[in-house]
């Protein structure tokens, strides 16, 4: 009877383990020393981050970037979920902006310059006549400090008065906190000591079905906007702010990205897509729902939330093929999308707008959440 007993205990161990959720075990196509290398003298690195949902978030301190996003359709399955690279040498060939924060000035600034208080500062002209996303060699291009505590990761960089035209000596700081619920969590804080124009965000490209694994023409979009920052042919806000409820550029209900997106919409036909600002209907400094984008193949649903006056829808039109993405696929055109959350572009020469203005004294905060599930 003793060993009938032991029989049955040792069955219902075995019953009791073999019912208990599996992680899914991750084989990842790049490994931490491929993200080890040393940049204008200091050392980069791989971090990782995963909760008790098996949703795995991998960082680098090179731009202080996303690498990768694994997160389960609805079946469980783990997908990498944002565009990147496996290895820094990638990083440096390719496009530095995927999955990196953008800084001092994310977005397009008019003419490369603005002034504050008379004194006119020229920026790097590196989109037609303008200056995008600081110019070709800005914060993500730059190796950042870092301390790591589990599932939070602070980046920490100083950017020399002048440094890219902008004035100030600034310190910015990014805390990413991935959550036991999903949330992929992003605190921003820059400081300067000379009046100085901040604007940063994320320029993550995502693609809910898995990056490499085709277009984004199929994922529903939501944008909680119904207005956006009309732009001229070089992509530059006119200064109005324009109600787009009923027309192509309107997500305000779920639309698929590539219903209307060859739609003869004169500001679809100037970006060739969609890359527009979007000005989230929302309180200003509330943390508050901005978008949302599912993708019906995996059920794969990601919201996002922030305290930013605006988003930026960009749908990968400008991707080319000549980068290969971590699962071998070059990324073509519409592979990506991304969804930026920032005040809205040009803001240092366009009066209008909220102010991007920041202070000595004074200190820029900024939160975004991207939380995903499946359905």
């Amino acid at each position: 009877m003793r060993n009938l007993g032991l029989i049955l205990i040792v069955i219902v161990a075995t019953i009791a383990a073999c019912a208990k959720p599996q992680k899914n075990s991750i084989e990842m196509p790049y490994k931490s020393g491929d993200f080890e290398t040393v940049i204008d003298g200091k050392p980069t690195r791989l971090l990782t981050m995963e909760n008790k949902n098996g949703m795995v978030v991998t960082l680098t301190n090179y731009g202080a970037k996303i690498v990768s996003v694994y997160v389960p359709d609805r079946n469980g399955q783990l997908a990498d979920v944002v565009l990147g690279f496996k290895s820094i040498a990638e990083y440096q060939q390719y496009g530095a902006s995927h999955g990196a924060i953008v800084g001092p000035f994310a977005n397009r600034i008019a003419n490369a310059s603005f002034t504050i208080d008379s004194v006119t500062y020229n920026l790097p002209v590196n989109n037609g006549k303008n200056c995008l996303h600081s110019g070709p060699d800005s914060w993500y291009r730059k190796v950042w400090d870092f301390q790591k505590d589990e599932n939070v990761t602070v980046f920490t960089l100083k950017s020399a008065d002048g440094e890219f035209g902008f004035p100030g000596n600034k310190t910015a700081k990014v805390t990413y906190t991935l959550t036991g619920d999903n949330e992929l969590k992003i605190d921003y804080e820059v400081t300067t000591d000379k009046p100085c124009h901040i604007n940063v965000t994320n320029h993550s490209y995502f693609n809910l079905r898995g990056e490499g694994n085709g277009d984004i023409l199929d994922h529903m979009l939501v944008i909680n906007a119904d207005k956006s920052t009309p732009v001229t042919a070089e992509m530059i806000p006119t200064g109005e702010i324009a109600d787009i409820r009923g027309t192509d550029l309107d997500f305000t209900s779920p639309q698929r990205i590539g219903e209307r997106i060859n739609n003869q919409h004169p500001q679809l036909v100037i970006a060739s897509g969609y890359d527009f600002n979007y000005v989230i209907n929302k309180n200003e400094d509330e943390l508050a729902f901005a978008a949302s984008a599912f993708e019906p193949e995996s059920g794969r649903y990601m919201e996002v939330f922030t305290t930013e006056p605006g988003v930026q829808l960009y749908t990968g039109q400008h991707l080319r093929g000549i980068e290969v993405g971590k699962a071998g696929v070059a990324y073509t055109k519409l592979t990506g999308f991304c969804l930026e959350t920032q005040h809205f572009p040009d803001s240092p020469n366009q009066p209008g707008f909220p102010s991007t203005l920041l202070n000595p004294g004074e200190t820029f905060k900024s939160t975004t959440i991207y939380k995903f599930s499946a359905k």
